[in-house]
């Protein structure tokens, strides 16, 4: 599915007010396995008890079962990027852990991801998620009624080459989402401003920065699933899921706040409630 197809799914008011609810979740339970994850324990333990906070809340795990993921979380460690698969792996102090989630409520979907690091980690370790997390917020804040999908994919490639030298996966994106987790219209990480489908009040879209400490080359391993870099840099991921409101305001449908902090800090006029 390339950036330029058209059929973006347009969500009433209403719709997107489930999928905040859906946003809810995935945020709380990021929360939740943020404040867990510790050295010690292994990705499954953090998948299992993220599965049953999902749970708790109302919720279905996105990912469980998606086109045979076995896990509720994408569990990722350092030089992995994205899609690690939770299992046995155990934990270490020093490690770079990426965790990407998904909910589903009544039929509508939330994701987001965070990169945390478990103690103390290299400053260019902790430079790197802190530009990684600023890119994304750079892509959602460059997002305008009447603009350009690409608008966003120039404005965290902006700010990742001015922070340094780093590589930015090309053939990973941000996607639309909705009623299904992948929709149209794919969010490149890079590119050009003004391409690609126009930007209109309930388009929802994950935006999600995966950049490494070296090559953007990575590898795919032989469960088909987790994406590693090709030279064992490490990497860190960032995502939320947003939407722009009819008043012209942007809604960060995953972030507990709405992302009215951090938007209004660049200058974007929230739209939450």
């Amino acid at each position: 599915m390339g950036w330029r197809d058209r059929g973006v799914q347009v969500k009433t008011p209403e719709q997107v007010a489930v999928m905040r609810r859906a946003g809810l979740v995935v945020g709380r339970t990021l929360e939740m396995v943020r404040e867990l994850a510790r050295p010690g324990l292994t990705t499954g333990e953090l998948d299992a008890a993220a599965e049953a906070h999902i749970r708790q809340l109302g919720a279905t795990p996105s990912f469980l079962g998606y086109h045979g993921f076995t896990g509720s979380l994408c569990v990722s460690v350092n030089d992995e990027v994205v899609h690690g698969i939770p299992g046995g792996r155990v934990l270490s102090e020093g490690d770079l852990v990426s965790i990407d989630c998904g909910a589903i409520v009544d039929g509508w979907h939330g994701d987001a991801a965070i990169t945390i690091a478990l103690g103390d980690v290299p400053e260019e370790v902790a430079t790197l998620m802190r530009v990684t997390e600023e890119a994304m917020w750079r892509g959602i804040a460059a997002a305008r009624p009447g603009g350009r999908v690409t608008d966003i994919s120039h404005a965290v490639e902006t700010h990742v080459r001015a922070a340094g030298r780093y590589g930015i996966l090309e053939d990973y994106t941000g996607h639309g989402i909705g009623s299904e987790m992948h929709q149209a219209p794919d969010v490149p990480n890079y590119g050009k401003p003004g391409r690609g489908p126009r930007l209109v009040p309930g388009l929802a879209l994950a935006v999600e920065p995966m950049v490494t400490l070296g090559s953007a080359e990575v590898d795919l391993l032989d469960d088909d699933w987790t994406v590693v870099t090709h030279d064992g840099s490490w990497a860190a991921h960032s995502e939320h899921t947003f939407t722009l409101t009819p008043d012209g305001g942007t809604w960060v449908l995953t972030a507990l706040d709405g992302g009215k902090v951090v938007l209004e800090s660049l200058g974007v006029t929230y739209g939450g409630d």
